[in-house]
Parts: structure tokens; C-alpha cells; sequence
């Protein structure tokens, strides 16, 4: 399967938590792996997640997430995550007929909030919604996967 998504930094002002239809808390850790790829560990509500990521391509990259049990994923985070992990909410917002997310980071990157939307095509074309602003898509700051290293979030 391939991921093609594109992210976008969050205006604080803007009112974007009244669009939200869903919200739940998420960890997350990633287990090192050869330099490209990534391996996360997820515990969103009460499921576990495993996913396998490739390179990143542009935006796109491919992907294979599978269901595991929650204890299980907490364990991995604990273990071999080394307990660094990632918190924060993941609201679903849905806008112009496609699904947004927006993660608001705590802990550690507390007030980072980033707006992603995936896609079936790179060129597929999508409306923009009035609180996302500055495109990431392609700052490898603010890649998940980097962001357990960085001790404070990048500057928005």
C-alpha cells in the first residue's frame, strides 16, 4: 500500500476544534531501524498498531500497518522504544469531502499542532481549510519520526 499525504501547520487562532467529529489520545514510538525506513508502535484509544514505513518519495512512501494488542504495544513503547514516545490528540475533521486530522502534541512538543489529509494521487486536488497554513510536507522536522529526538517542536 502507498501513503501519499501532505501536511500543513495549524493557525492557533482559527477555530478548527468546532469541525472536529472525532478526537482520541495517541502514543507513540518508533524502533530504530536502517536509515529511510520506520517502524512505529501506536496506541490510539484502546487499539495497538504496528506500522511499517519505506523511504519517503516526494509525499508519497509505502505503508503496512497492522492490529495488535494494545498490552502488547504499550510493552514495545516501554521496551524497545526505549519509553521515548510521542503524545498527543488526533482530531478528524471532515472538510471539502475529504478527511483532515489534526495532531495537537503534548508533552515535550506541547502547542505543535499539524494538519494532514492523505490523498490517492500526488496530484489529486483537495480545498484548503482556512486554518491550515504554512505546507510541511517536506520538512523533515516535523516527521513524526523526528520529532522523538527533538526536545523542543520546531518553530512554527
Amino acid at each position: 500500500m502507498k501513503e501519499i499525504e501532505r501536511k500543513f501547520l495549524v493557525d492557533h487562532n482559527s477555530d478548527w476544534r468546532a469541525e472536529a467529529v472525532e478526537s482520541k489520545q495517541i502514543s507513540q514510538g518508533y524502533i530504530p531501524t536502517l536509515p529511510g525506513a520506520t517502524v512505529r508502535v501506536r496506541v490510539k484509544g484502546e487499539a495497538g498498531f504496528l506500522t511499517i514505513k519505506g523511504p519517503t518519495k516526494g509525499i508519497s512512501r509505502s505503508e503496512f500497518e497492522y492490529s495488535i494488542p494494545a498490552e502488547d504495544a504499550r510493552e514495545m513503547l516501554e521496551t524497545l522504544c526505549q519509553g521515548r514516545a510521542i503524545h498527543k490528540i488526533r482530531h478528524v475533521i471532515h472538510h471539502g469531502g475529504h478527511e483532515w486530522t489534526v495532531d495537537e502534541f503534548l508533552g515535550d512538543h506541547d502547542g505543535l499542532l499539524l494538519a494532514e489529509i492523505e490523498l490517492g494521487s500526488e496530484d489529486e486536488a483537495f480545498d484548503l481549510p482556512k486554518w491550515a497554513t504554512r505546507e510541511v510536507s517536506h520538512d523533515s522536522r516535523y516527521f513524526n519520526s523526528n520529532l522523538i529526538g527533538a526536545e523542543t517542536p520546531p518553530t512554527v
